[in-house]
């Protein structure tokens, strides 16, 4: 762990905001392995999926406390972390009511449109909830912690893989085209990790002060989207107790890192 954080603090010369990028960057690349995953395996079981999305979204659940939460209440108390988590939380549920986008399960959300074509609302689905994800990691590294940092990149990209591929085959499934313009879709809706995970390292490094709120704003929008879409998206095609051993299996494997990595 210690070579990574060397490596990757003379890579960027110490910057906070280019670590930010970098890990935008690198977590967006292993959305895309997910998501070239339908390439060669077009047809996953749904009860795969479902236990594989329970497994990201553990990690999540974990991920927001131990590497978000915690440290945000260590750093500025919990009147500031509490007030970021609720403005995370506000901030997606707005987002997701106002923007129109389609579930392959949850159906519409947002606002009537019939302007986008119905890929494009699939692909604005998948960019909101790809959104928290990048700004977490950027707050992570905009928070000056590498060693936190780096175990929050390792969990979002860990999890990130999954998610890919199951972005990729529910696009397949819908008749979203074949699979090389199904992998696509994934590789697109997870290009928003790179540009806010940059908004987020850069929104901290520039006012240290509000980084326990930074911290707890991506930890409430992460909690919103694994409650509001992840776990009802696992549960509905009747595999609940597979998504749930994946759930409690990602959250194992989060603690574990967590652990090991100090």
């Amino acid at each position: 762990m210690q070579t990574v954080e060397a490596l990757l603090a003379n890579i960027t010369g110490g910057n906070t905001v280019l670590q930010g990028l970098v890990g935008g960057i690198i977590i967006t690349l292993l959305n895309t392995l997910g998501a070239l995953g339908v390439l060669i395996w077009s047809k996953p079981s749904e009860r795969f999926l479902d236990a594989a999305l329970g497994f990201a979204a553990g990690v999540m659940l974990t991920a927001s406390f131990t590497s978000l939460i915690l440290p945000a209440i260590r750093v500025g108390g919990f009147a500031l972390t509490f007030l970021g988590i609720a403005l995370g939380a506000i901030a997606i549920d707005l987002v997701d009511h106002l923007i129109p986008h389609t579930h392959a399960l949850l159906g519409y959300e947002g606002l009537a449109s019939s302007r986008l074509k119905a890929v494009w609302l699939f692909i604005i689905a998948i960019t909101i909830h790809n959104m928290p994800e990048g700004l977490a990691v950027g707050v992570g590294f905009g928070s000056g912690d590498l060693p936190n940092a780096l175990k929050l990149l390792m969990a979002i990209g860990l999890q990130n893989i999954p998610e890919g591929l199951a972005v990729s085959v529910s696009a397949l499934s819908a008749g979203m085209g074949a699979r090389f313009y199904a992998s696509f879709v994934g590789i697109r809706s997870g290009l928003v990790e790179i540009p806010l995970a940059l908004i987020g390292a850069w929104a901290v490094n520039m006012a240290q002060s509000v980084m326990p709120c930074a911290m707890g704003f991506a930890a409430g929008a992460m909690l919103y989207v694994i409650s509001d879409e992840i776990v009802p998206e696992t549960h509905r095609k009747g595999h609940e107790r597979w998504a749930t051993f994946g759930t409690i299996l990602g959250v194992l494997v989060m603690l574990l890192f967590d652990v090991a990595l100090g």
